[in-house]
C-alpha cells in the first residue's frame, strides 16, 4: 500500500472520530443545560430567599465552619445547587438543632424521637396507674414537646433532603459539562492530528509504499 494512501485513510478516520467526539460532547452539554435549567426552575418555584445579613443571628453565622455561606448568599433568592446545599445544611439544620435543644431533646432527630415518645407514653401510663398525677402531667408535657419537635424535624428533614437532592442534580450537571469539555478537547486534538496526516500524505512521494515492495524494486528469485 502506498504511504500516501495510508496517511489519507488515517487522516480521514481521525476526522470521523473527531466528529463523533464533538457530537457526543454536544449531547452532554445539552443534557447538562437541561439539568441546570431544571434545578433553577425547581428552586425558583419554591421562592426561597436567604435572610438578610443583618437578620442572621451569631449562632446562624457561626454554627459550623460552612455557615459563612449564609452571609455570602444573604438576601439572595435561591437559584443554584450551591445555594440549596447552603440553605439545607447550615440554615434548616441549625434551626432543627436549636429546636431540639429548646424542646429539651438535644441532638434528637425524627427517627430517634420515635422510641423516646414510646418510652414517655409507657411512663405516663405507669404513673397514672400508680395514682401519681403530678408525675403523669410532667411526663405529658415532655411527650407533647417531643411530639411537636418530631413534627418540626420531619418538616425540616424533608425540605432539607429535597434541597440536597436538587444540589446533587447540579453536581451531576457540572460533571457532565466537564466531560463534554474533555471530549471537545479530544476532538480538537484529533482534528489537528488529521490535518498533520493530510500534510504528511501530500508531502510523501507518490511511489513510496509501506507493507509491500516499492515499485521498480528488483524481485529476488
Amino acid at each position: 500500500m502506498k504511504r500516501r494512501t495510508l496517511d489519507t485513510i488515517f487522516a480521514v478516520g481521525g476526522l470521523v472520530v473527531a466528529l463523533l467526539l464533538a457530537t457526543l460532547g454536544f449531547i452532554l452539554i445539552d443534557q447538562s443545560s437541561f439539568a441546570t435549567n431544571y434545578v433553577k426552575q425547581e428552586l425558583g418555584a419554591q421562592k426561597i430567599t436567604f435572610a438578610a445579613a443583618t437578620a442572621l443571628t451569631d449562632a446562624e453565622k457561626s454554627w459550623q465552619p460552612g455557615s459563612t455561606c449564609l452571609v455570602t448568599y444573604a438576601g439572595q433568592e435561591m437559584a443554584t445547587g450551591a445555594q440549596a446545599e447552603c440553605y439545607a445544611k447550615y440554615y434548616i439544620r441549625e434551626h432543627m438543632h436549636a429546636s431540639a435543644i429548646s424542646a429539651g431533646f438535644p441532638g434528637a432527630t425524627y427517627a430517634t424521637l420515635g422510641p423516646i415518645r414510646t418510652d414517655l407514653t409507657s411512663q405516663i401510663n405507669t404513673a397514672k396507674q400508680a395514682g401519681d398525677t403530678t408525675k403523669a402531667a410532667d411526663l405529658q408535657k415532655q411527650l407533647d414537646a417531643a411530639t411537636s419537635l418530631r413534627t418540626t424535624l420531619q418538616t425540616g428533614e424533608t425540605l432539607s433532603g429535597l434541597l440536597l437532592t436538587t444540589y446533587g442534580f447540579s453536581v451531576v450537571a457540572d460533571k457532565i459539562t466537564l466531560a463534554a469539555y474533555v471530549l471537545y478537547a479530544l476532538a480538537g486534538l484529533m482534528v489537528v492530528l488529521s490535518i498533520a496526516g493530510f500534510v504528511h500524505a501530500y508531502a510523501t512521494p507518490k511511489d513510496k509504499v509501506v507493507f509491500g515492495i516499492p515499485t521498480g524494486a528488483p524481485v529476488r528469485a
